[in-house]
């Protein structure tokens, strides 16, 4: 998530981002899938009741061959509140209540030149990063039954663009995204949206930068979904 705020969960600038024209710079077509797919349960799991889902918690790991004594290392609780999608422009940005954060979570145009005041095409959105929590799950649920796209990767630091799906959910429905699987928050099918949002206080974060690592911009398609596996 580019930062917007020095409370943002990544330290990664958002000036002067790579044109999709510049030279070395590619993009990948990230294929969306329903979440009624069954590989989504690789990946998240749906919730349909809000307040009696439980967010997942990871117990802090050992650091050598001692272990964690029992009912220790899972205790910091969660954080709550409300995750804000807004469309500006050719920008999507979000704020995430929970842990009072600003992000810009992708551009509907070229990033290099996406502005707040043109009209946006939003057919795709371009992203350049993700991330995950090694301390515990992320619930999202619209509060407006707004449809949603989640982008999703199975674990692993040496991750690489094709490794990521979209799941297209209706909207009657959230879902929790498991600890350690990669994401960017959930990109809404309007323009507006508000989702109620928990996840672990601890708020680990470990982040992929696409640019830097792989020259590459992720596309997202908005209104592309594979239905069938």
């Amino acid at each position: 998530m580019r930062k917007t705020s020095d409370n943002a969960q990544t330290c990664i600038a958002i000036d002067h981002m790579p044109s999709l024209k510049d030279e070395g710079i590619s993009t990948h077509k990230v294929p969306v899938k329903s979440a009624n797919s069954p590989s989504f349960s690789r990946f998240g799991r749906k919730v349909y009741d809000y307040d009696k889902e439980s967010v997942i918690i990871e117990t802090w790991p050992a650091q050598g061959w001692r272990p964690v004594e029992p009912g220790t290392g899972n205790e910091a609780g969660i954080a709550e509140g409300v995750f804000e999608f807004n469309r500006r422009g050719q920008l999507m940005t979000a704020r995430n209540h929970a842990v009072d954060g600003h992000y810009i979570t992708g551009w509907f145009a070229d990033p290099a030149t996406a502005s707040e005041q043109h009209p946006a095409d939003c057919a795709s959105v371009f992203v350049c990063e993700a991330n995950y929590h090694p301390d515990g799950g992320q619930v999202f649920f619209p509060l407006q039954q707004t449809p949603f796209i989640a982008l999703l990767a199975m674990p692993g630091d040496d991750v690489k663009p094709q490794d990521f799906i979209g799941f297209y959910c209706d909207g009657s429905f959230g879902i929790q995204i498991y600890p350690n699987i990669w994401h960017q928050p959930v990109f809404p099918l309007a323009p507006t949206a508000q989702f109620a949002g928990k996840q672990g206080k601890v708020h680990a974060c470990i982040a992929i930068d696409f640019i830097s690592e792989y020259n590459c911009y992720l596309q997202l398609p908005l209104h592309e979904v594979v239905l069938n596996d």
